[in-house]
């Protein structure tokens, strides 16, 4: 459960009290503190019983304390560490100030399965026809895959689309460049041509998605643009269209975990998603591939 303590900001903890297993998120704030529902034990930053009402003169000790984890928030998102490890918060460089969040969604396939649809080029002609892709346009031209800190980069592809974003007039040749952030996370990059009448905003979309089960992924994206005055609702209703047309593709992809080993066929537009999979491999990465 989350909820945002004062001075120490977001709390994320287990949903259960430590004293009788009550689910804390039934309870309610009061003074700062955290009161469960049942018997009004309050809690602090860090997890910290500070009062139990039943012994008002007790002090509570490091028994008592609430189970917490290690949280943060970055790019509109908030960031939950489950256990201990050197794992990081992926950085983003370089894109737009303001920032849209949709989501969650709820997908019945694997977070590699959605990740390499997110880094997929060629299927915008046809899954997406009329807003980021053309059937006329379907040709993927040759790109560069590269390695930055071990994780695999498209810096330069051109694509052509009829509506790359959300208020476009007319169609315009965009610029991506595809980041894979982590094994369950990646962004791009996107710039439409500036000679187009009104110029072009500055665009970035990361995909953030946390695994619910091998087989079942919970997806967010944060969008980051220079437009400033499209309203926050019409873009996020562009966002959320994208991937209505996404998903019922990848929920019928067989296997739902991503293969590693071999058993589906490649072609050289798919490079970025090859690299992909190599690069869980060197991971290591078992939950949600076969």
């Amino acid at each position: 459960m989350l909820w945002r303590e004062p001075a120490a900001g977001v709390q994320a903890w287990a949903d259960r009290c430590p004293h009788r297993g009550t689910r804390l998120s039934l309870g309610r704030i009061v003074a700062g503190r955290l009161e469960c529902a049942y018997h009004g034990w309050q809690f602090g930053a860090g997890g910290a019983c500070r009062a139990i009402p039943a012994l008002p003169d007790f002090a509570p000790g490091p028994a008592h304390a609430a189970e917490a984890y290690e949280a943060s928030e970055a790019h509109g998102v908030i960031w939950v560490r489950l256990e201990r490890s050197d794992a990081r918060v992926p950085e983003i460089d370089g894109g737009p100030a303001r920032r849209i969040v949709s989501g969650p969604h709820d997908v019945a396939t694997s977070a590699p399965r959605v990740v390499e649809n997110f880094l997929d080029m060629s299927h915008f002609p046809f899954v997406h026809e009329g807003l980021l892709g053309d059937r006329r346009h379907a040709e993927v031209p040759h790109y560069d895959v590269t390695i930055t800190d071990g994780r695999p980069v498209a810096p330069a592809y051109r694509a052509w689309q009829p509506q790359g974003r959300a208020g476009a007039a007319q169609g315009a040749w965009v610029d991506y460049r595809y980041e894979v952030l982590g094994p369950y996370s990646a962004v791009l990059f996107k710039q439409a041509d500036a000679a187009q009448p009104g110029g072009a905003p500055r665009e970035a979309y990361a995909l953030w998605i946390c695994p619910i089960a091998p087989e079942a992924s919970r997806v967010w994206f944060t969008h980051f643009t220079s437009d400033q005055h499209t309203p926050e609702a019409e873009l996020r209703a562009f966002q959320d269209a994208i991937f209505v047309q996404d998903r019922p593709v990848i929920e019928s992809q067989q296997p739902r975990r991503l293969p590693l080993s071999g058993g589906e066929a490649h072609s050289a537009a798919d490079r970025l998603a090859v690299a992909y999979r190599r690069y869980l491999r060197e991971l290591g990465i078992s939950f949600g591939v076969c």
